[in-house]
């Protein structure tokens, strides 16, 4: 009778299942840390109003007092965006930006006034309205410089578009997805394969007749059905319970599952390279949190990374945690696909070529 790969394997993938859900800590740090995460940093208010991030009209004066004031308020961002003013409008429908300002000035009894129309989003959450009043009170301060004029000189109008309503869930849910399988995945799987390599059983593993192949997919498709069953807990908790956005609905979940999944895979090779350089147990929590904890800082998991300088934001766009981040709040609340998210995609295949290589090469079986 010939030996069954297949049934190998199986048996190998429910053992390693079994292990999983037999640690009642694994499984709270998996579901229940999470959530009480999300309910925390979701509780906080709609939408920051600090700095208000605006872009400026091509057609827009940018020679009056009021313009120079702004532009050196620190509660004011100017984005640029080259005179791509459809990339502008895109962003604002989308609650990137507070508004999109355009100063006019006009004639009126031989004296120069302005009027600033401000074009903002109901994706704002009203945040135009916080803009205005921080814009006035600047304006204020000029016309109190020029005492000798009797009227105000900076008149304010606001006009919202159509846009969907942006929550703070919205931001959050998507970062502490990719916190909670950062962690999670990276010490089950190098503790996992430590300890079936220090007790020697990967040794036994490798002397039998099933294929070194077979023993990683076992293990790993356990941990990846796990972390899967995690995931899919947290985004129906989030959509149901805290009205977390799935724009296309069960598209959207199926698409950010499928975006998990690829995920998941590159983490089991950082946890794959990890259990094989460290020398005792006790040096992979120091290993994991060398490479998490930079990410779980940078890489807009808790907070927009827009708020670094520009130097440190091109340092945290080649993270991999940042372009997952990334591409689940595009598919998740902008209503984008997985091919609309190429650039991302193709960021994280990089780094799994990388890290498989590297795996390959320091893997170690006893």
């Amino acid at each position: 009778m010939s030996y069954s790969q297949s049934r190998a394997l199986w048996a190998v993938t429910k053992a390693s299942f079994k292990a999983i859900f037999s640690q009642p800590s694994s499984l709270f740090f998996s579901f229940l840390f999470p959530i009480v995460f999300i309910l925390i940093f979701g509780a906080f208010s709609e939408r920051p109003a600090d700095p208000f991030r605006i872009a400026v009209s091509p057609a827009s004066d940018t020679a009056s007092a009021l313009y120079d004031s702004i532009a050196s308020s620190p509660r004011v961002k100017i984005v640029t965006y080259g005179g791509d003013t459809a990339k502008a409008y895109a962003d604002l429908k989308k609650g990137n930006l507070a508004a999109v300002m355009d100063i006019q000035p006009f004639k009126k009894d031989a004296a120069t006034y302005y009027k600033v129309h401000l074009l903002s989003s109901e994706a704002g959450g009203g945040s135009v309205y916080n803009l205005i009043r921080a814009l006035d009170y600047q304006a204020l301060q000029i016309e109190l410089d020029e005492a000798h004029k009797l009227q105000r000189e900076y008149s304010f109008v606001p006009e919202i578009v159509p846009g969907k309503k942006y929550r703070q869930i919205d931001f959050v849910l998507p970062g502490q997805l990719g916190f909670s399988i950062l962690f999670a995945t990276m010490f089950g799987i190098s503790f996992v394969f430590f300890n079936l390599r220090e007790q020697l059983v990967l040794k036994r593993f490798y002397a039998s007749p099933i294929k070194k192949i077979n023993i990683l997919i076992g293990i790993g498709a356990s941990r990846l059905v796990f972390q899967l069953i995690n995931v899919i807990v947290l985004i129906l908790f989030g959509h149901f319970f805290l009205k977390f956005t799935l724009v296309n609905g069960a598209l959207t979940f199926f698409e950010m599952i499928v975006l998990t999944i690829y995920m998941l895979f590159l983490l089991m090779g950082v946890g794959l390279i990890f259990s094989s350089v460290a020398k005792t147990d006790t040096s992979i929590p120091l290993l994991i949190n060398l490479f998490g904890f930079p990410q779980m800082l940078l890489s807009g998991t808790f907070f927009s990374i827009s708020v670094f300088p520009q130097w440190l934001q091109n340092l945290c766009q080649a993270l991999p945690l940042t372009q997952f981040n990334n591409a689940m709040r595009k598919i998740s609340f902008e209503g984008l696909h997985l091919y609309d998210c190429w650039k991302e995609i193709g960021i994280l295949g990089i780094w799994i070529i990388i890290i498989y290589m590297i795996v390959i090469k320091v893997m170690k079986w006893e």
